[in-house]
């Protein structure tokens, strides 16, 4: 059966993975990548549609997908301010997601964050529980929220703490085990399988996960 497949984020960790498994799943006949700028991929099954999120509702037919995957999201240091944090990691998420409820899209798979609680004492975990709140109020057939620990791979920009942090991931691997296994640090390649592989398996309702990913 084929599947149409809608990407926000594609330029970043996470998305970049998840577009080449994308790309390499058959079962996906149509990828539509949302995007503020182009992308250097290119198959006959991948539109990309350049927005800046503001203007989904006009871009329905689009958005009208089997799964639409969603791993947007910023730094407190890289957005600037708090106002600027949350308007990616909830506000831009919320307008995709409400779009793509409103063009017809049953299922909704977004990168979240270990810790995420609407009740956190941190800005950041907070915003990240409060996405998922929001999400789960939409009423998607299937929302499934993926939340990684300290994320492995090559990033485009700098990122000094995290890049001291995946020097120590060998040894966090040691230590995170049993309950803490849900902090144990992750590439961002195991992520996004993990993420095509929830997709693909229908579950229905809200399904949480976190590491280890299977």
């Amino acid at each position: 059966m084929s599947r149409h497949a809608v990407l926000a984020g594609a330029t970043g960790l996470i998305g970049c993975h998840l577009l080449s498994g994308l790309l390499s799943e058959p079962r996906y006949t149509k990828i539509t990548a949302l995007s503020r700028r182009p992308l250097m991929a290119s198959d006959p099954r991948l539109q990309v549609l350049l927005t800046d999120f503001g203007d989904l509702d006009a871009h329905a037919a689009s958005l009208a997908a089997d799964d639409v995957y969603c791993a947007l999201g910023t730094t407190l240091a890289r957005a600037g301010s708090r106002e600027a944090f949350a308007h990616v990691d909830h506000d831009l998420v919320m307008a995709l997601a409400g779009a793509a409820y409103r063009a017809g899209s049953r299922q909704f798979l977004l990168v979240s964050a270990v810790g995420s609680s609407a009740n956190s004492p941190s800005f950041y975990s907070r915003t990240k529980g409060r996405v998922e709140e929001d999400l789960r109020a939409l009423g998607f057939e299937s929302l499934h929220i993926i939340r990684p620990s300290l994320l492995l791979g090559e990033r485009t920009e700098s990122r000094p703490m995290e890049a001291v942090a995946q020097k120590l991931a060998p040894a966090l691997g040691l230590i995170t085990r049993g309950f803490l296994a849900r902090y144990r640090p992750v590439t961002a390649a195991e992520v996004a399988r993990a993420m095509i592989a929830c997709a693909l398996s229908d579950q229905r309702g809200v399904q949480v996960h976190e590491a280890p990913f299977q």
